[in-house]
């Protein structure tokens, strides 16, 4: 099963909190034990797994990822958002989550977040899931 999921960003960086979303299309997939695999298919964005109970973390990972690649820097890119490409980079475009008894396995504090970091937009994610019903 492929679905798209399609979310919604409302600032040049932020980190949407996609979790529920991706357990909602495991659960509609009826599959019991397998994998999900999330994926960006966009390079000014990302998909990663980290800390969801304290956000305090995620404006930490945000602060930290502008000093590494800071938006005003001698770039070449003509568009204007270099820094974007080289943050997708750093956190990658896709995950994968082990799914078993139909829930995705994720640790106590783990959520799955979609990182923007050229919005606000419009963007897609891609899961796929592959496994067995029963």
């Amino acid at each position: 099963m492929l679905k798209t999921v399609n979310v919604r960003t409302k600032s040049k960086n932020e980190f949407v909190d996609i979790t529920q979303d991706i357990q909602d299309t495991v659960s509609e997939s009826n599959i019991k034990t397998g994998m999900c695999y999330v994926y960006a298919p966009h390079t000014t964005a990302g998909i990663t797994i980290n800390e969801g109970a304290d956000p305090s973390v995620v404006k930490d990972i945000q602060a930290t990822l502008s000093k590494l690649a800071p938006v005003d820097s001698n770039y070449s890119h003509a568009e204007g958002n270099s820094d974007a490409h080289i943050k997708s980079l750093l956190t990658g475009l896709s995950e994968v989550v082990v799914i078993d008894n139909g829930k995705l396995i994720l640790g106590a504090w783990q959520s799955i977040f979609f990182c923007e970091f050229d919005g606000p937009r419009n963007r897609r994610v891609l899961v796929k899931i592959i496994g067995d019903k029963g």
